[in-house]
């Protein structure tokens, strides 16, 4: 098990031309999506097919909380493996999660190596016999916003892949993630702000409804609507929104 700041090693049998044609479609495929979760799918899907050995992989992000959650993996026993270090506070995941350098956590045989605890001995019983974690962002200060994750049933599976490779991954994921996020993050406010100026804009006319109608000041309709919304349990703006479309009736 070999986990911190070790340099990258291996090198993928994967023809290069292959390899640059995938990365060039996840490229591509990343200025297509449209969401969090459509980012992290297209770059589990790729791991898988670059990183030689890889027969399982998942994205599993921390909480400030310390939980684990995979919200993307290509099979499900890669969550189960995810949910087992959360249950067991250790494994891989969360070494590479903390881990200085690039962030590497990783064993050649669970069955032989127990440096990830109980939780190897609960993954070689599973079925899984090697794993490779990289930390989201790569070189970043731990602790990390999550990791990208290897298994394969095979002892040694994973030793020739190209931890160049992984760690590449890695860093697009955090990447795509940081900015699809943020740009929901706008797209968020903007949306706020619109809701807030439409609120302001309907209490602002069921005011002037009841100033009109009953002869009262700004501040005396206001109350009227603040306690018609307490009495009945009802969002203030749905209050002045029903009050001014049945104006009528008044």
């Amino acid at each position: 098990m070999s986990v911190g700041s070790e340099q990258p090693r291996g090198r993928t049998s994967e023809p290069p031309n292959a390899v640059v044609m995938e990365f060039t479609l996840l490229a591509r495929q990343l200025l297509d999506a449209s969401t969090v979760h459509d980012v992290l799918v297209r770059i589990a899907t790729a791991a898988g097919t670059v990183v030689p050995g890889a027969e399982l992989v998942s994205i599993t992000l921390h909480g400030s909380d310390g939980r684990l959650e995979t919200p993307v993996a290509t099979a499900p026993l890669a969550v189960t493996l995810d949910e087992l270090q959360s249950e067991l506070g250790e494994g891989p995941s969360i070494e590479a999660n903390r881990a200085n350098g690039l962030g590497l956590a990783e064993s050649a045989d669970l069955w032989t190596d127990d440096a990830f605890g109980g939780w190897g001995a609960r993954a070689a019983h599973l079925g899984m016999r090697s794993v490779l974690s990289v930390g989201l962002f790569p070189r970043q200060d731990p602790p990390r916003m999550g990791t990208l994750n290897f298994y394969s049933a095979q002892a040694g599976a994973l030793d020739g892949a190209d931890r160049d490779m992984a760690v590449v991954l890695a860093a697009h994921a955090a990447t795509a993630m940081s900015g699809t996020m943020a740009t929901k993050a706008a797209e968020l406010q903007i949306a706020q702000l619109k809701e807030a100026l439409r609120s302001r804009d309907v209490i602002g006319q069921a005011k002037g409804v009841l100033m009109e109608r009953r002869g009262i000041g700004e501040a005396e309709a206001f109350e009227v609507l603040r306690a018609a919304s307490q009495s009945l349990n009802m969002k203030l703006t749905r209050v002045a929104a029903t009050l001014t479309e049945h104006r009528a009736d008044l």
